[in-house]
């Protein structure tokens, strides 16, 4: 067999694993390792794969998602989420849908201190759910209004997503950061704007709260709003104005973090073990889905499927912006499937 028949091969026995529900990562190292194997040989497969696994796991530069996923699950232990929505909810749970509209607030800044959609929804999701079944909103828009919130902790830097695309494609941090910020704030403010669409039409389905006096939204600035903004001011804005590489930003939001938490003693002996259990875990993760990408897009480099599929997509008789539009149309239907951060893995090599 060629080697582009082999790589098509192995992309449809990819996609059969992920199916038999094999860990991502697992199922790209493997395709990654027998089809380079095949293509070359099982001594220079084995060694690839030993050299993409210790580049991953000792890289300096991926260290930084370490350090902002830790700034997630601090702010997560501490109880800043909490405030933060306690703050929305006081400015404009009086709203139609005013519940749903708090928790897009709420997403958004807590997105500033959280590069994960996962963790940004677990966090609102945990607090703002109850609330809403509280005021008997309509279940689809409770849920959606949460999983919604969780992807502004994508665009809104820190963004884990972001950095690993740019490590992947050698792009720098710090203009992908700049980049997201304005994307995630208008698309917080069309699901706010979509909401109060939906509820005006219908108030059934998210009844209005009680108006909070100005004294007690003046008294919310003081929880976690006034925190997220100290961090990311020190952390995102240290690496805007060229004080710290991504790296070393993460190091300081990480530290702001802890030291917020530990001033205001919301943060106990616990809270501090899970957070690095957690981080612990999720960067695991997320560095063996990495190395398995790099042994997957090993493989797919030596079948020339990037370059056969960008020689197919030039020749096609449509516009640049027609082309984007089916890559983006492949994104959400495998997205309905596939989490974020592991599409974007399985796919650059692609």
């Amino acid at each position: 067999m060629n080697p582009f028949g082999l790589g098509v091969l192995g992309i449809i026995v990819f996609l059969v694993l992920l199916m038999l529900r094999m860990p991502i990562a697992y199922a790209m190292a493997l395709v990654g390792f027998t089809g380079f194997a095949l293509l070359s040989s099982a001594s220079a497969s084995f060694s690839m794969v030993a050299k993409e696994i210790f580049n991953t796991f000792s890289s300096y530069s991926l260290s930084v998602i370490a350090m902002f996923v830790w700034m997630g699950f601090l702010a997560f232990y501490s109880g800043i989420g909490t405030r933060l929505y306690v703050f929305a909810y006081k400015l404009m749970g009086h709203l139609p849908g005013g519940l749903a509209v708090a928790t897009q607030l709420a997403c958004g800044i807590f997105g500033a201190i959280c590069g994960s959609n996962t963790a940004t929804a677990a966090t609102m999701g945990a607090i703002a759910l109850p609330e809403m079944k509280k005021y008997q909103y309509d279940t689809s828009l409770a849920t959606a209004s949460i999983a919604a919130g969780g992807v502004l902790g994508v665009l809104i830097p820190p963004s884990v997503i972001f950095i690993v695309y740019g490590m992947a494609t050698e792009q720098s941090i710090g203009e992908l950061f700049m980049a997201g910020i304005i994307p995630g704030i208008l698309l917080m403010l069309a699901y706010i704007a979509a909401i109060l669409f939906l509820t005006l039409r219908n108030p059934a389905l998210g009844p209005a709260g009680p108006r909070a006096s100005w004294k007690e939204r003046a008294s919310s600035l003081r929880g976690g709003l006034f925190e997220v903004l100290v961090v990311f001011a020190l952390s995102i804005g240290g690496l805007f104005a060229g004080w710290f590489t991504p790296t070393e930003a993460g190091a300081v939001g990480a530290a702001g973090v802890l030291a917020v938490s530990l001033l205001g003693r919301h943060l106990d002996w616990t809270g501090f073990k899970k957070s690095l259990y957690d981080t612990t875990r999720t960067t695991a993760m997320i560095m063996l889905m990495i190395a398995g990408a790099m042994i997957f897009g090993r493989f797919m480099a030596i079948s020339r499927i990037p370059f056969e599929l960008a020689n197919w997509a030039g020749s096609l008789p449509l516009p640049p912006f027609a082309i984007v539009g089916v890559i983006l149309l492949i994104y959400l239907v495998l997205g309905c499937f596939i989490d974020a951060l592991a599409l974007i893995l399985l796919t650059i090599p692609i």
